[in-house]
């Protein structure tokens, strides 16, 4: 059977980027195939080429076995090609149902939407795909690995035969990305094609029938996840060999930097998120705090960095009490954010990367006098920085929002730990990084660890959690429910704390090997 897709020669030039060097790749029928690469190797580049959102400068689109020219997203659909993007497309204040129909409305009577036909087959595609999703809920009550149920719904609502799934476990936790493969599983079974768009190995290796590994926008070898390992994987998507364990020395804490007692904090609808926390991070020592998403530790880092106020409690950082302090004091006291969401709260994506590495220090000298600042100075410093710091982009006066994912989170990481400072809180450091950004960012942290600094480091990654923390804080409906050194934690472990199971109920594991916590 002749393959379902083929592109053959696909060329993208982007100002001072070739994004795309003449890649050919075939889909097959039934089959998912792994896109692995780093961050700005060209696979979103090479499949928003496919799916119309780019026009290539050079090569050809096959789909069963015809040339196809696809000038825009319709197109693309009209070929049966589908995309659900690393972020969602979705409206939050409009039902399952609403978004599901939107450019492809229904009418009654050739004026009314007819939700209820739509809400009709969103429950037969549901069943058929084992997607569970309820039409009538709206977008903005779902929790994120439900809402990407929907974007799936969505293309197989439009009829989509072959679906461009990238980075879709970027934002999920552990059990929603297992879903996830459940679902992909159950569509690959009843005909459907997948291109999975990742870099997290064990993901490549769990769910993928084939793998090709981009590197600086060319298709550098092809692998099968019978006989590939993650380590050649990893080397392959880099061009080196990439040190895929943590090495630190054992911690020598000092003084409590950060104390909290007593915390308490309301999200945006005054649910309390935070509730009633209190812990400390001392010199010297990384406190991980792990849980499932959504259980208080976004309010949590927002309260700790002035970001959101506080309903009670008291907060301290290096004696100086901040619970109602401005974010400009708390970075002022030698305090470093690498916020969770980095687009949204970590850059300004409109203006230049050499602007993004100042924007905590703009107003301070050699970057401004009295009210002026000093454009030379700060391009100096960036330009510093982006070598320092292995930030890959054709210039300091480039666009943030024109960066990989991978170097937008390097310029958040030059940003803030090229300054002075005594704590750093981390917030999902490597949510949505290849192997090599991992790698970069994790030795970083540890660097700041070696030379004194206290680390708050909050992920939903239990490999990242175990790999770089010297003890552990398990978040579980807004509480803190148990603290344990990392040397005696096990994800099982682990895993039965988030999942609520108290710790009265389960004796933590013998201190035992070093853990190592593999990506």
């Amino acid at each position: 059977m002749p393959p379902i897709l083929e592109l053959h020669g696909i060329t993208k030039h982007f100002p001072g980027v070739l994004a795309n060097d003449h890649i050919d790749l075939t889909l097959n029928q039934g089959e998912i195939l792994a896109l692995l690469g780093e961050n700005g190797a060209g696979k979103s580049t090479l499949m928003n080429v496919l799916y119309g959102l780019y026009q290539p400068d050079q090569g050809e689109i096959v789909v069963r076995g015809k040339r196809i020219t696809v000038h825009s997203p319709n197109d693309a659909i009209a070929a049966g090609v589908g995309m659900v993007h690393q972020h969602f497309m979705l409206v939050p204040v409009l039902t399952v149902t609403e978004n599901v129909m939107l450019g492809v409305e229904s009418l009654t009577a050739g004026v009314f939407l007819d939700r209820k036909a739509a809400a009709a087959r969103i429950r037969e595609i549901s069943k058929q795909y084992g997607l569970q999703v309820d039409p009538e809920a709206y977008i903005k009550d779902l929790p994120v690995g439900l809402q990407q149920r929907v974007e799936i719904i969505k293309l197989l609502y439009r009829h989509a035969d072959i679906l461009i799934l990238d980075e879709p476990t970027a934002v999920l936790t552990p059990q929603e990305a297992d879903e996830l493969f459940k679902v992909m599983r159950s569509l690959v079974a009843q005909g459907k094609s997948i291109i999975f768009i990742t870099h997290k190995l064990r993901e490549v290796l769990a769910v993928a029938d084939r793998i090709d590994v981009l590197r600086l926008g060319k298709v550098v070898g092809e692998a099968g996840p019978k006989t590939a390992t993650e380590s050649l994987l990893a080397s392959m998507m880099v061009g080196r060999q990439v040190e895929l364990r943590v090495h630190k020395t054992v911690a020598k804490p000092g003084e409590a930097v950060l104390r909290v007692n007593d915390l308490r904090v309301l999200d945006d609808r005054e649910n309390l998120m935070v509730d009633g926390v209190s812990f400390e991070v001392r010199a010297g020592e990384i406190l991980g705090v792990a849980g499932v998403q959504g259980n208080g530790q976004t309010e949590l880092v927002e309260a700790l960095t002035g970001l959101r106020p506080t309903l009670a409690g008291r907060m301290f950082i290096d004696g100086h009490e901040v619970t109602r302090a401005s974010p400009r004091r708390v970075v002022e006291l030698g305090v470093a954010h690498i916020p969770e969401d980095r687009q949204s709260d970590g850059l300004v994506l409109s203006y230049p990367v050499a602007d993004n590495l100042v924007l905590n220090t703009y107003y301070l000298p050699p970057f401004a006098r009295g009210v002026v600042m000093q454009q030379p100075e700060i391009e100096r410093a960036a330009a510093e920085r982006v070598e320092q710091f292995d930030v890959r982009t054709p210039g300091i006066q480039t666009t943030a929002g024109s960066l990989s994912g991978g170097n937008q989170q390097k310029v958040i990481v030059a940003r803030e730990l090229s300054r002075p400072i005594k704590l750093l809180i981390a917030a999902q450091p490597t949510r949505g990084l290849d192997v090599g950004s991992i790698e970069y960012i994790h030795s970083r942290i540890i660097e700041k660890r070696a030379a004194g600094c206290a680390v708050l480091a909050v992920s939903t990654e239990l490999d990242e959690i175990l790999a770089l923390s010297d003890r552990i804080a398990v978040m579980y409906r807004g509480r803190i429910v148990a603290t344990v050194e990392a040397r005696r934690a096990t994800k099982e472990y682990l895993g039965l704390l988030m999942a609520g199971v108290s710790p009265d109920q389960i004796a933590p594991p013998e201190e035992g090997e070093e853990v190592q916590a593999v990506f």
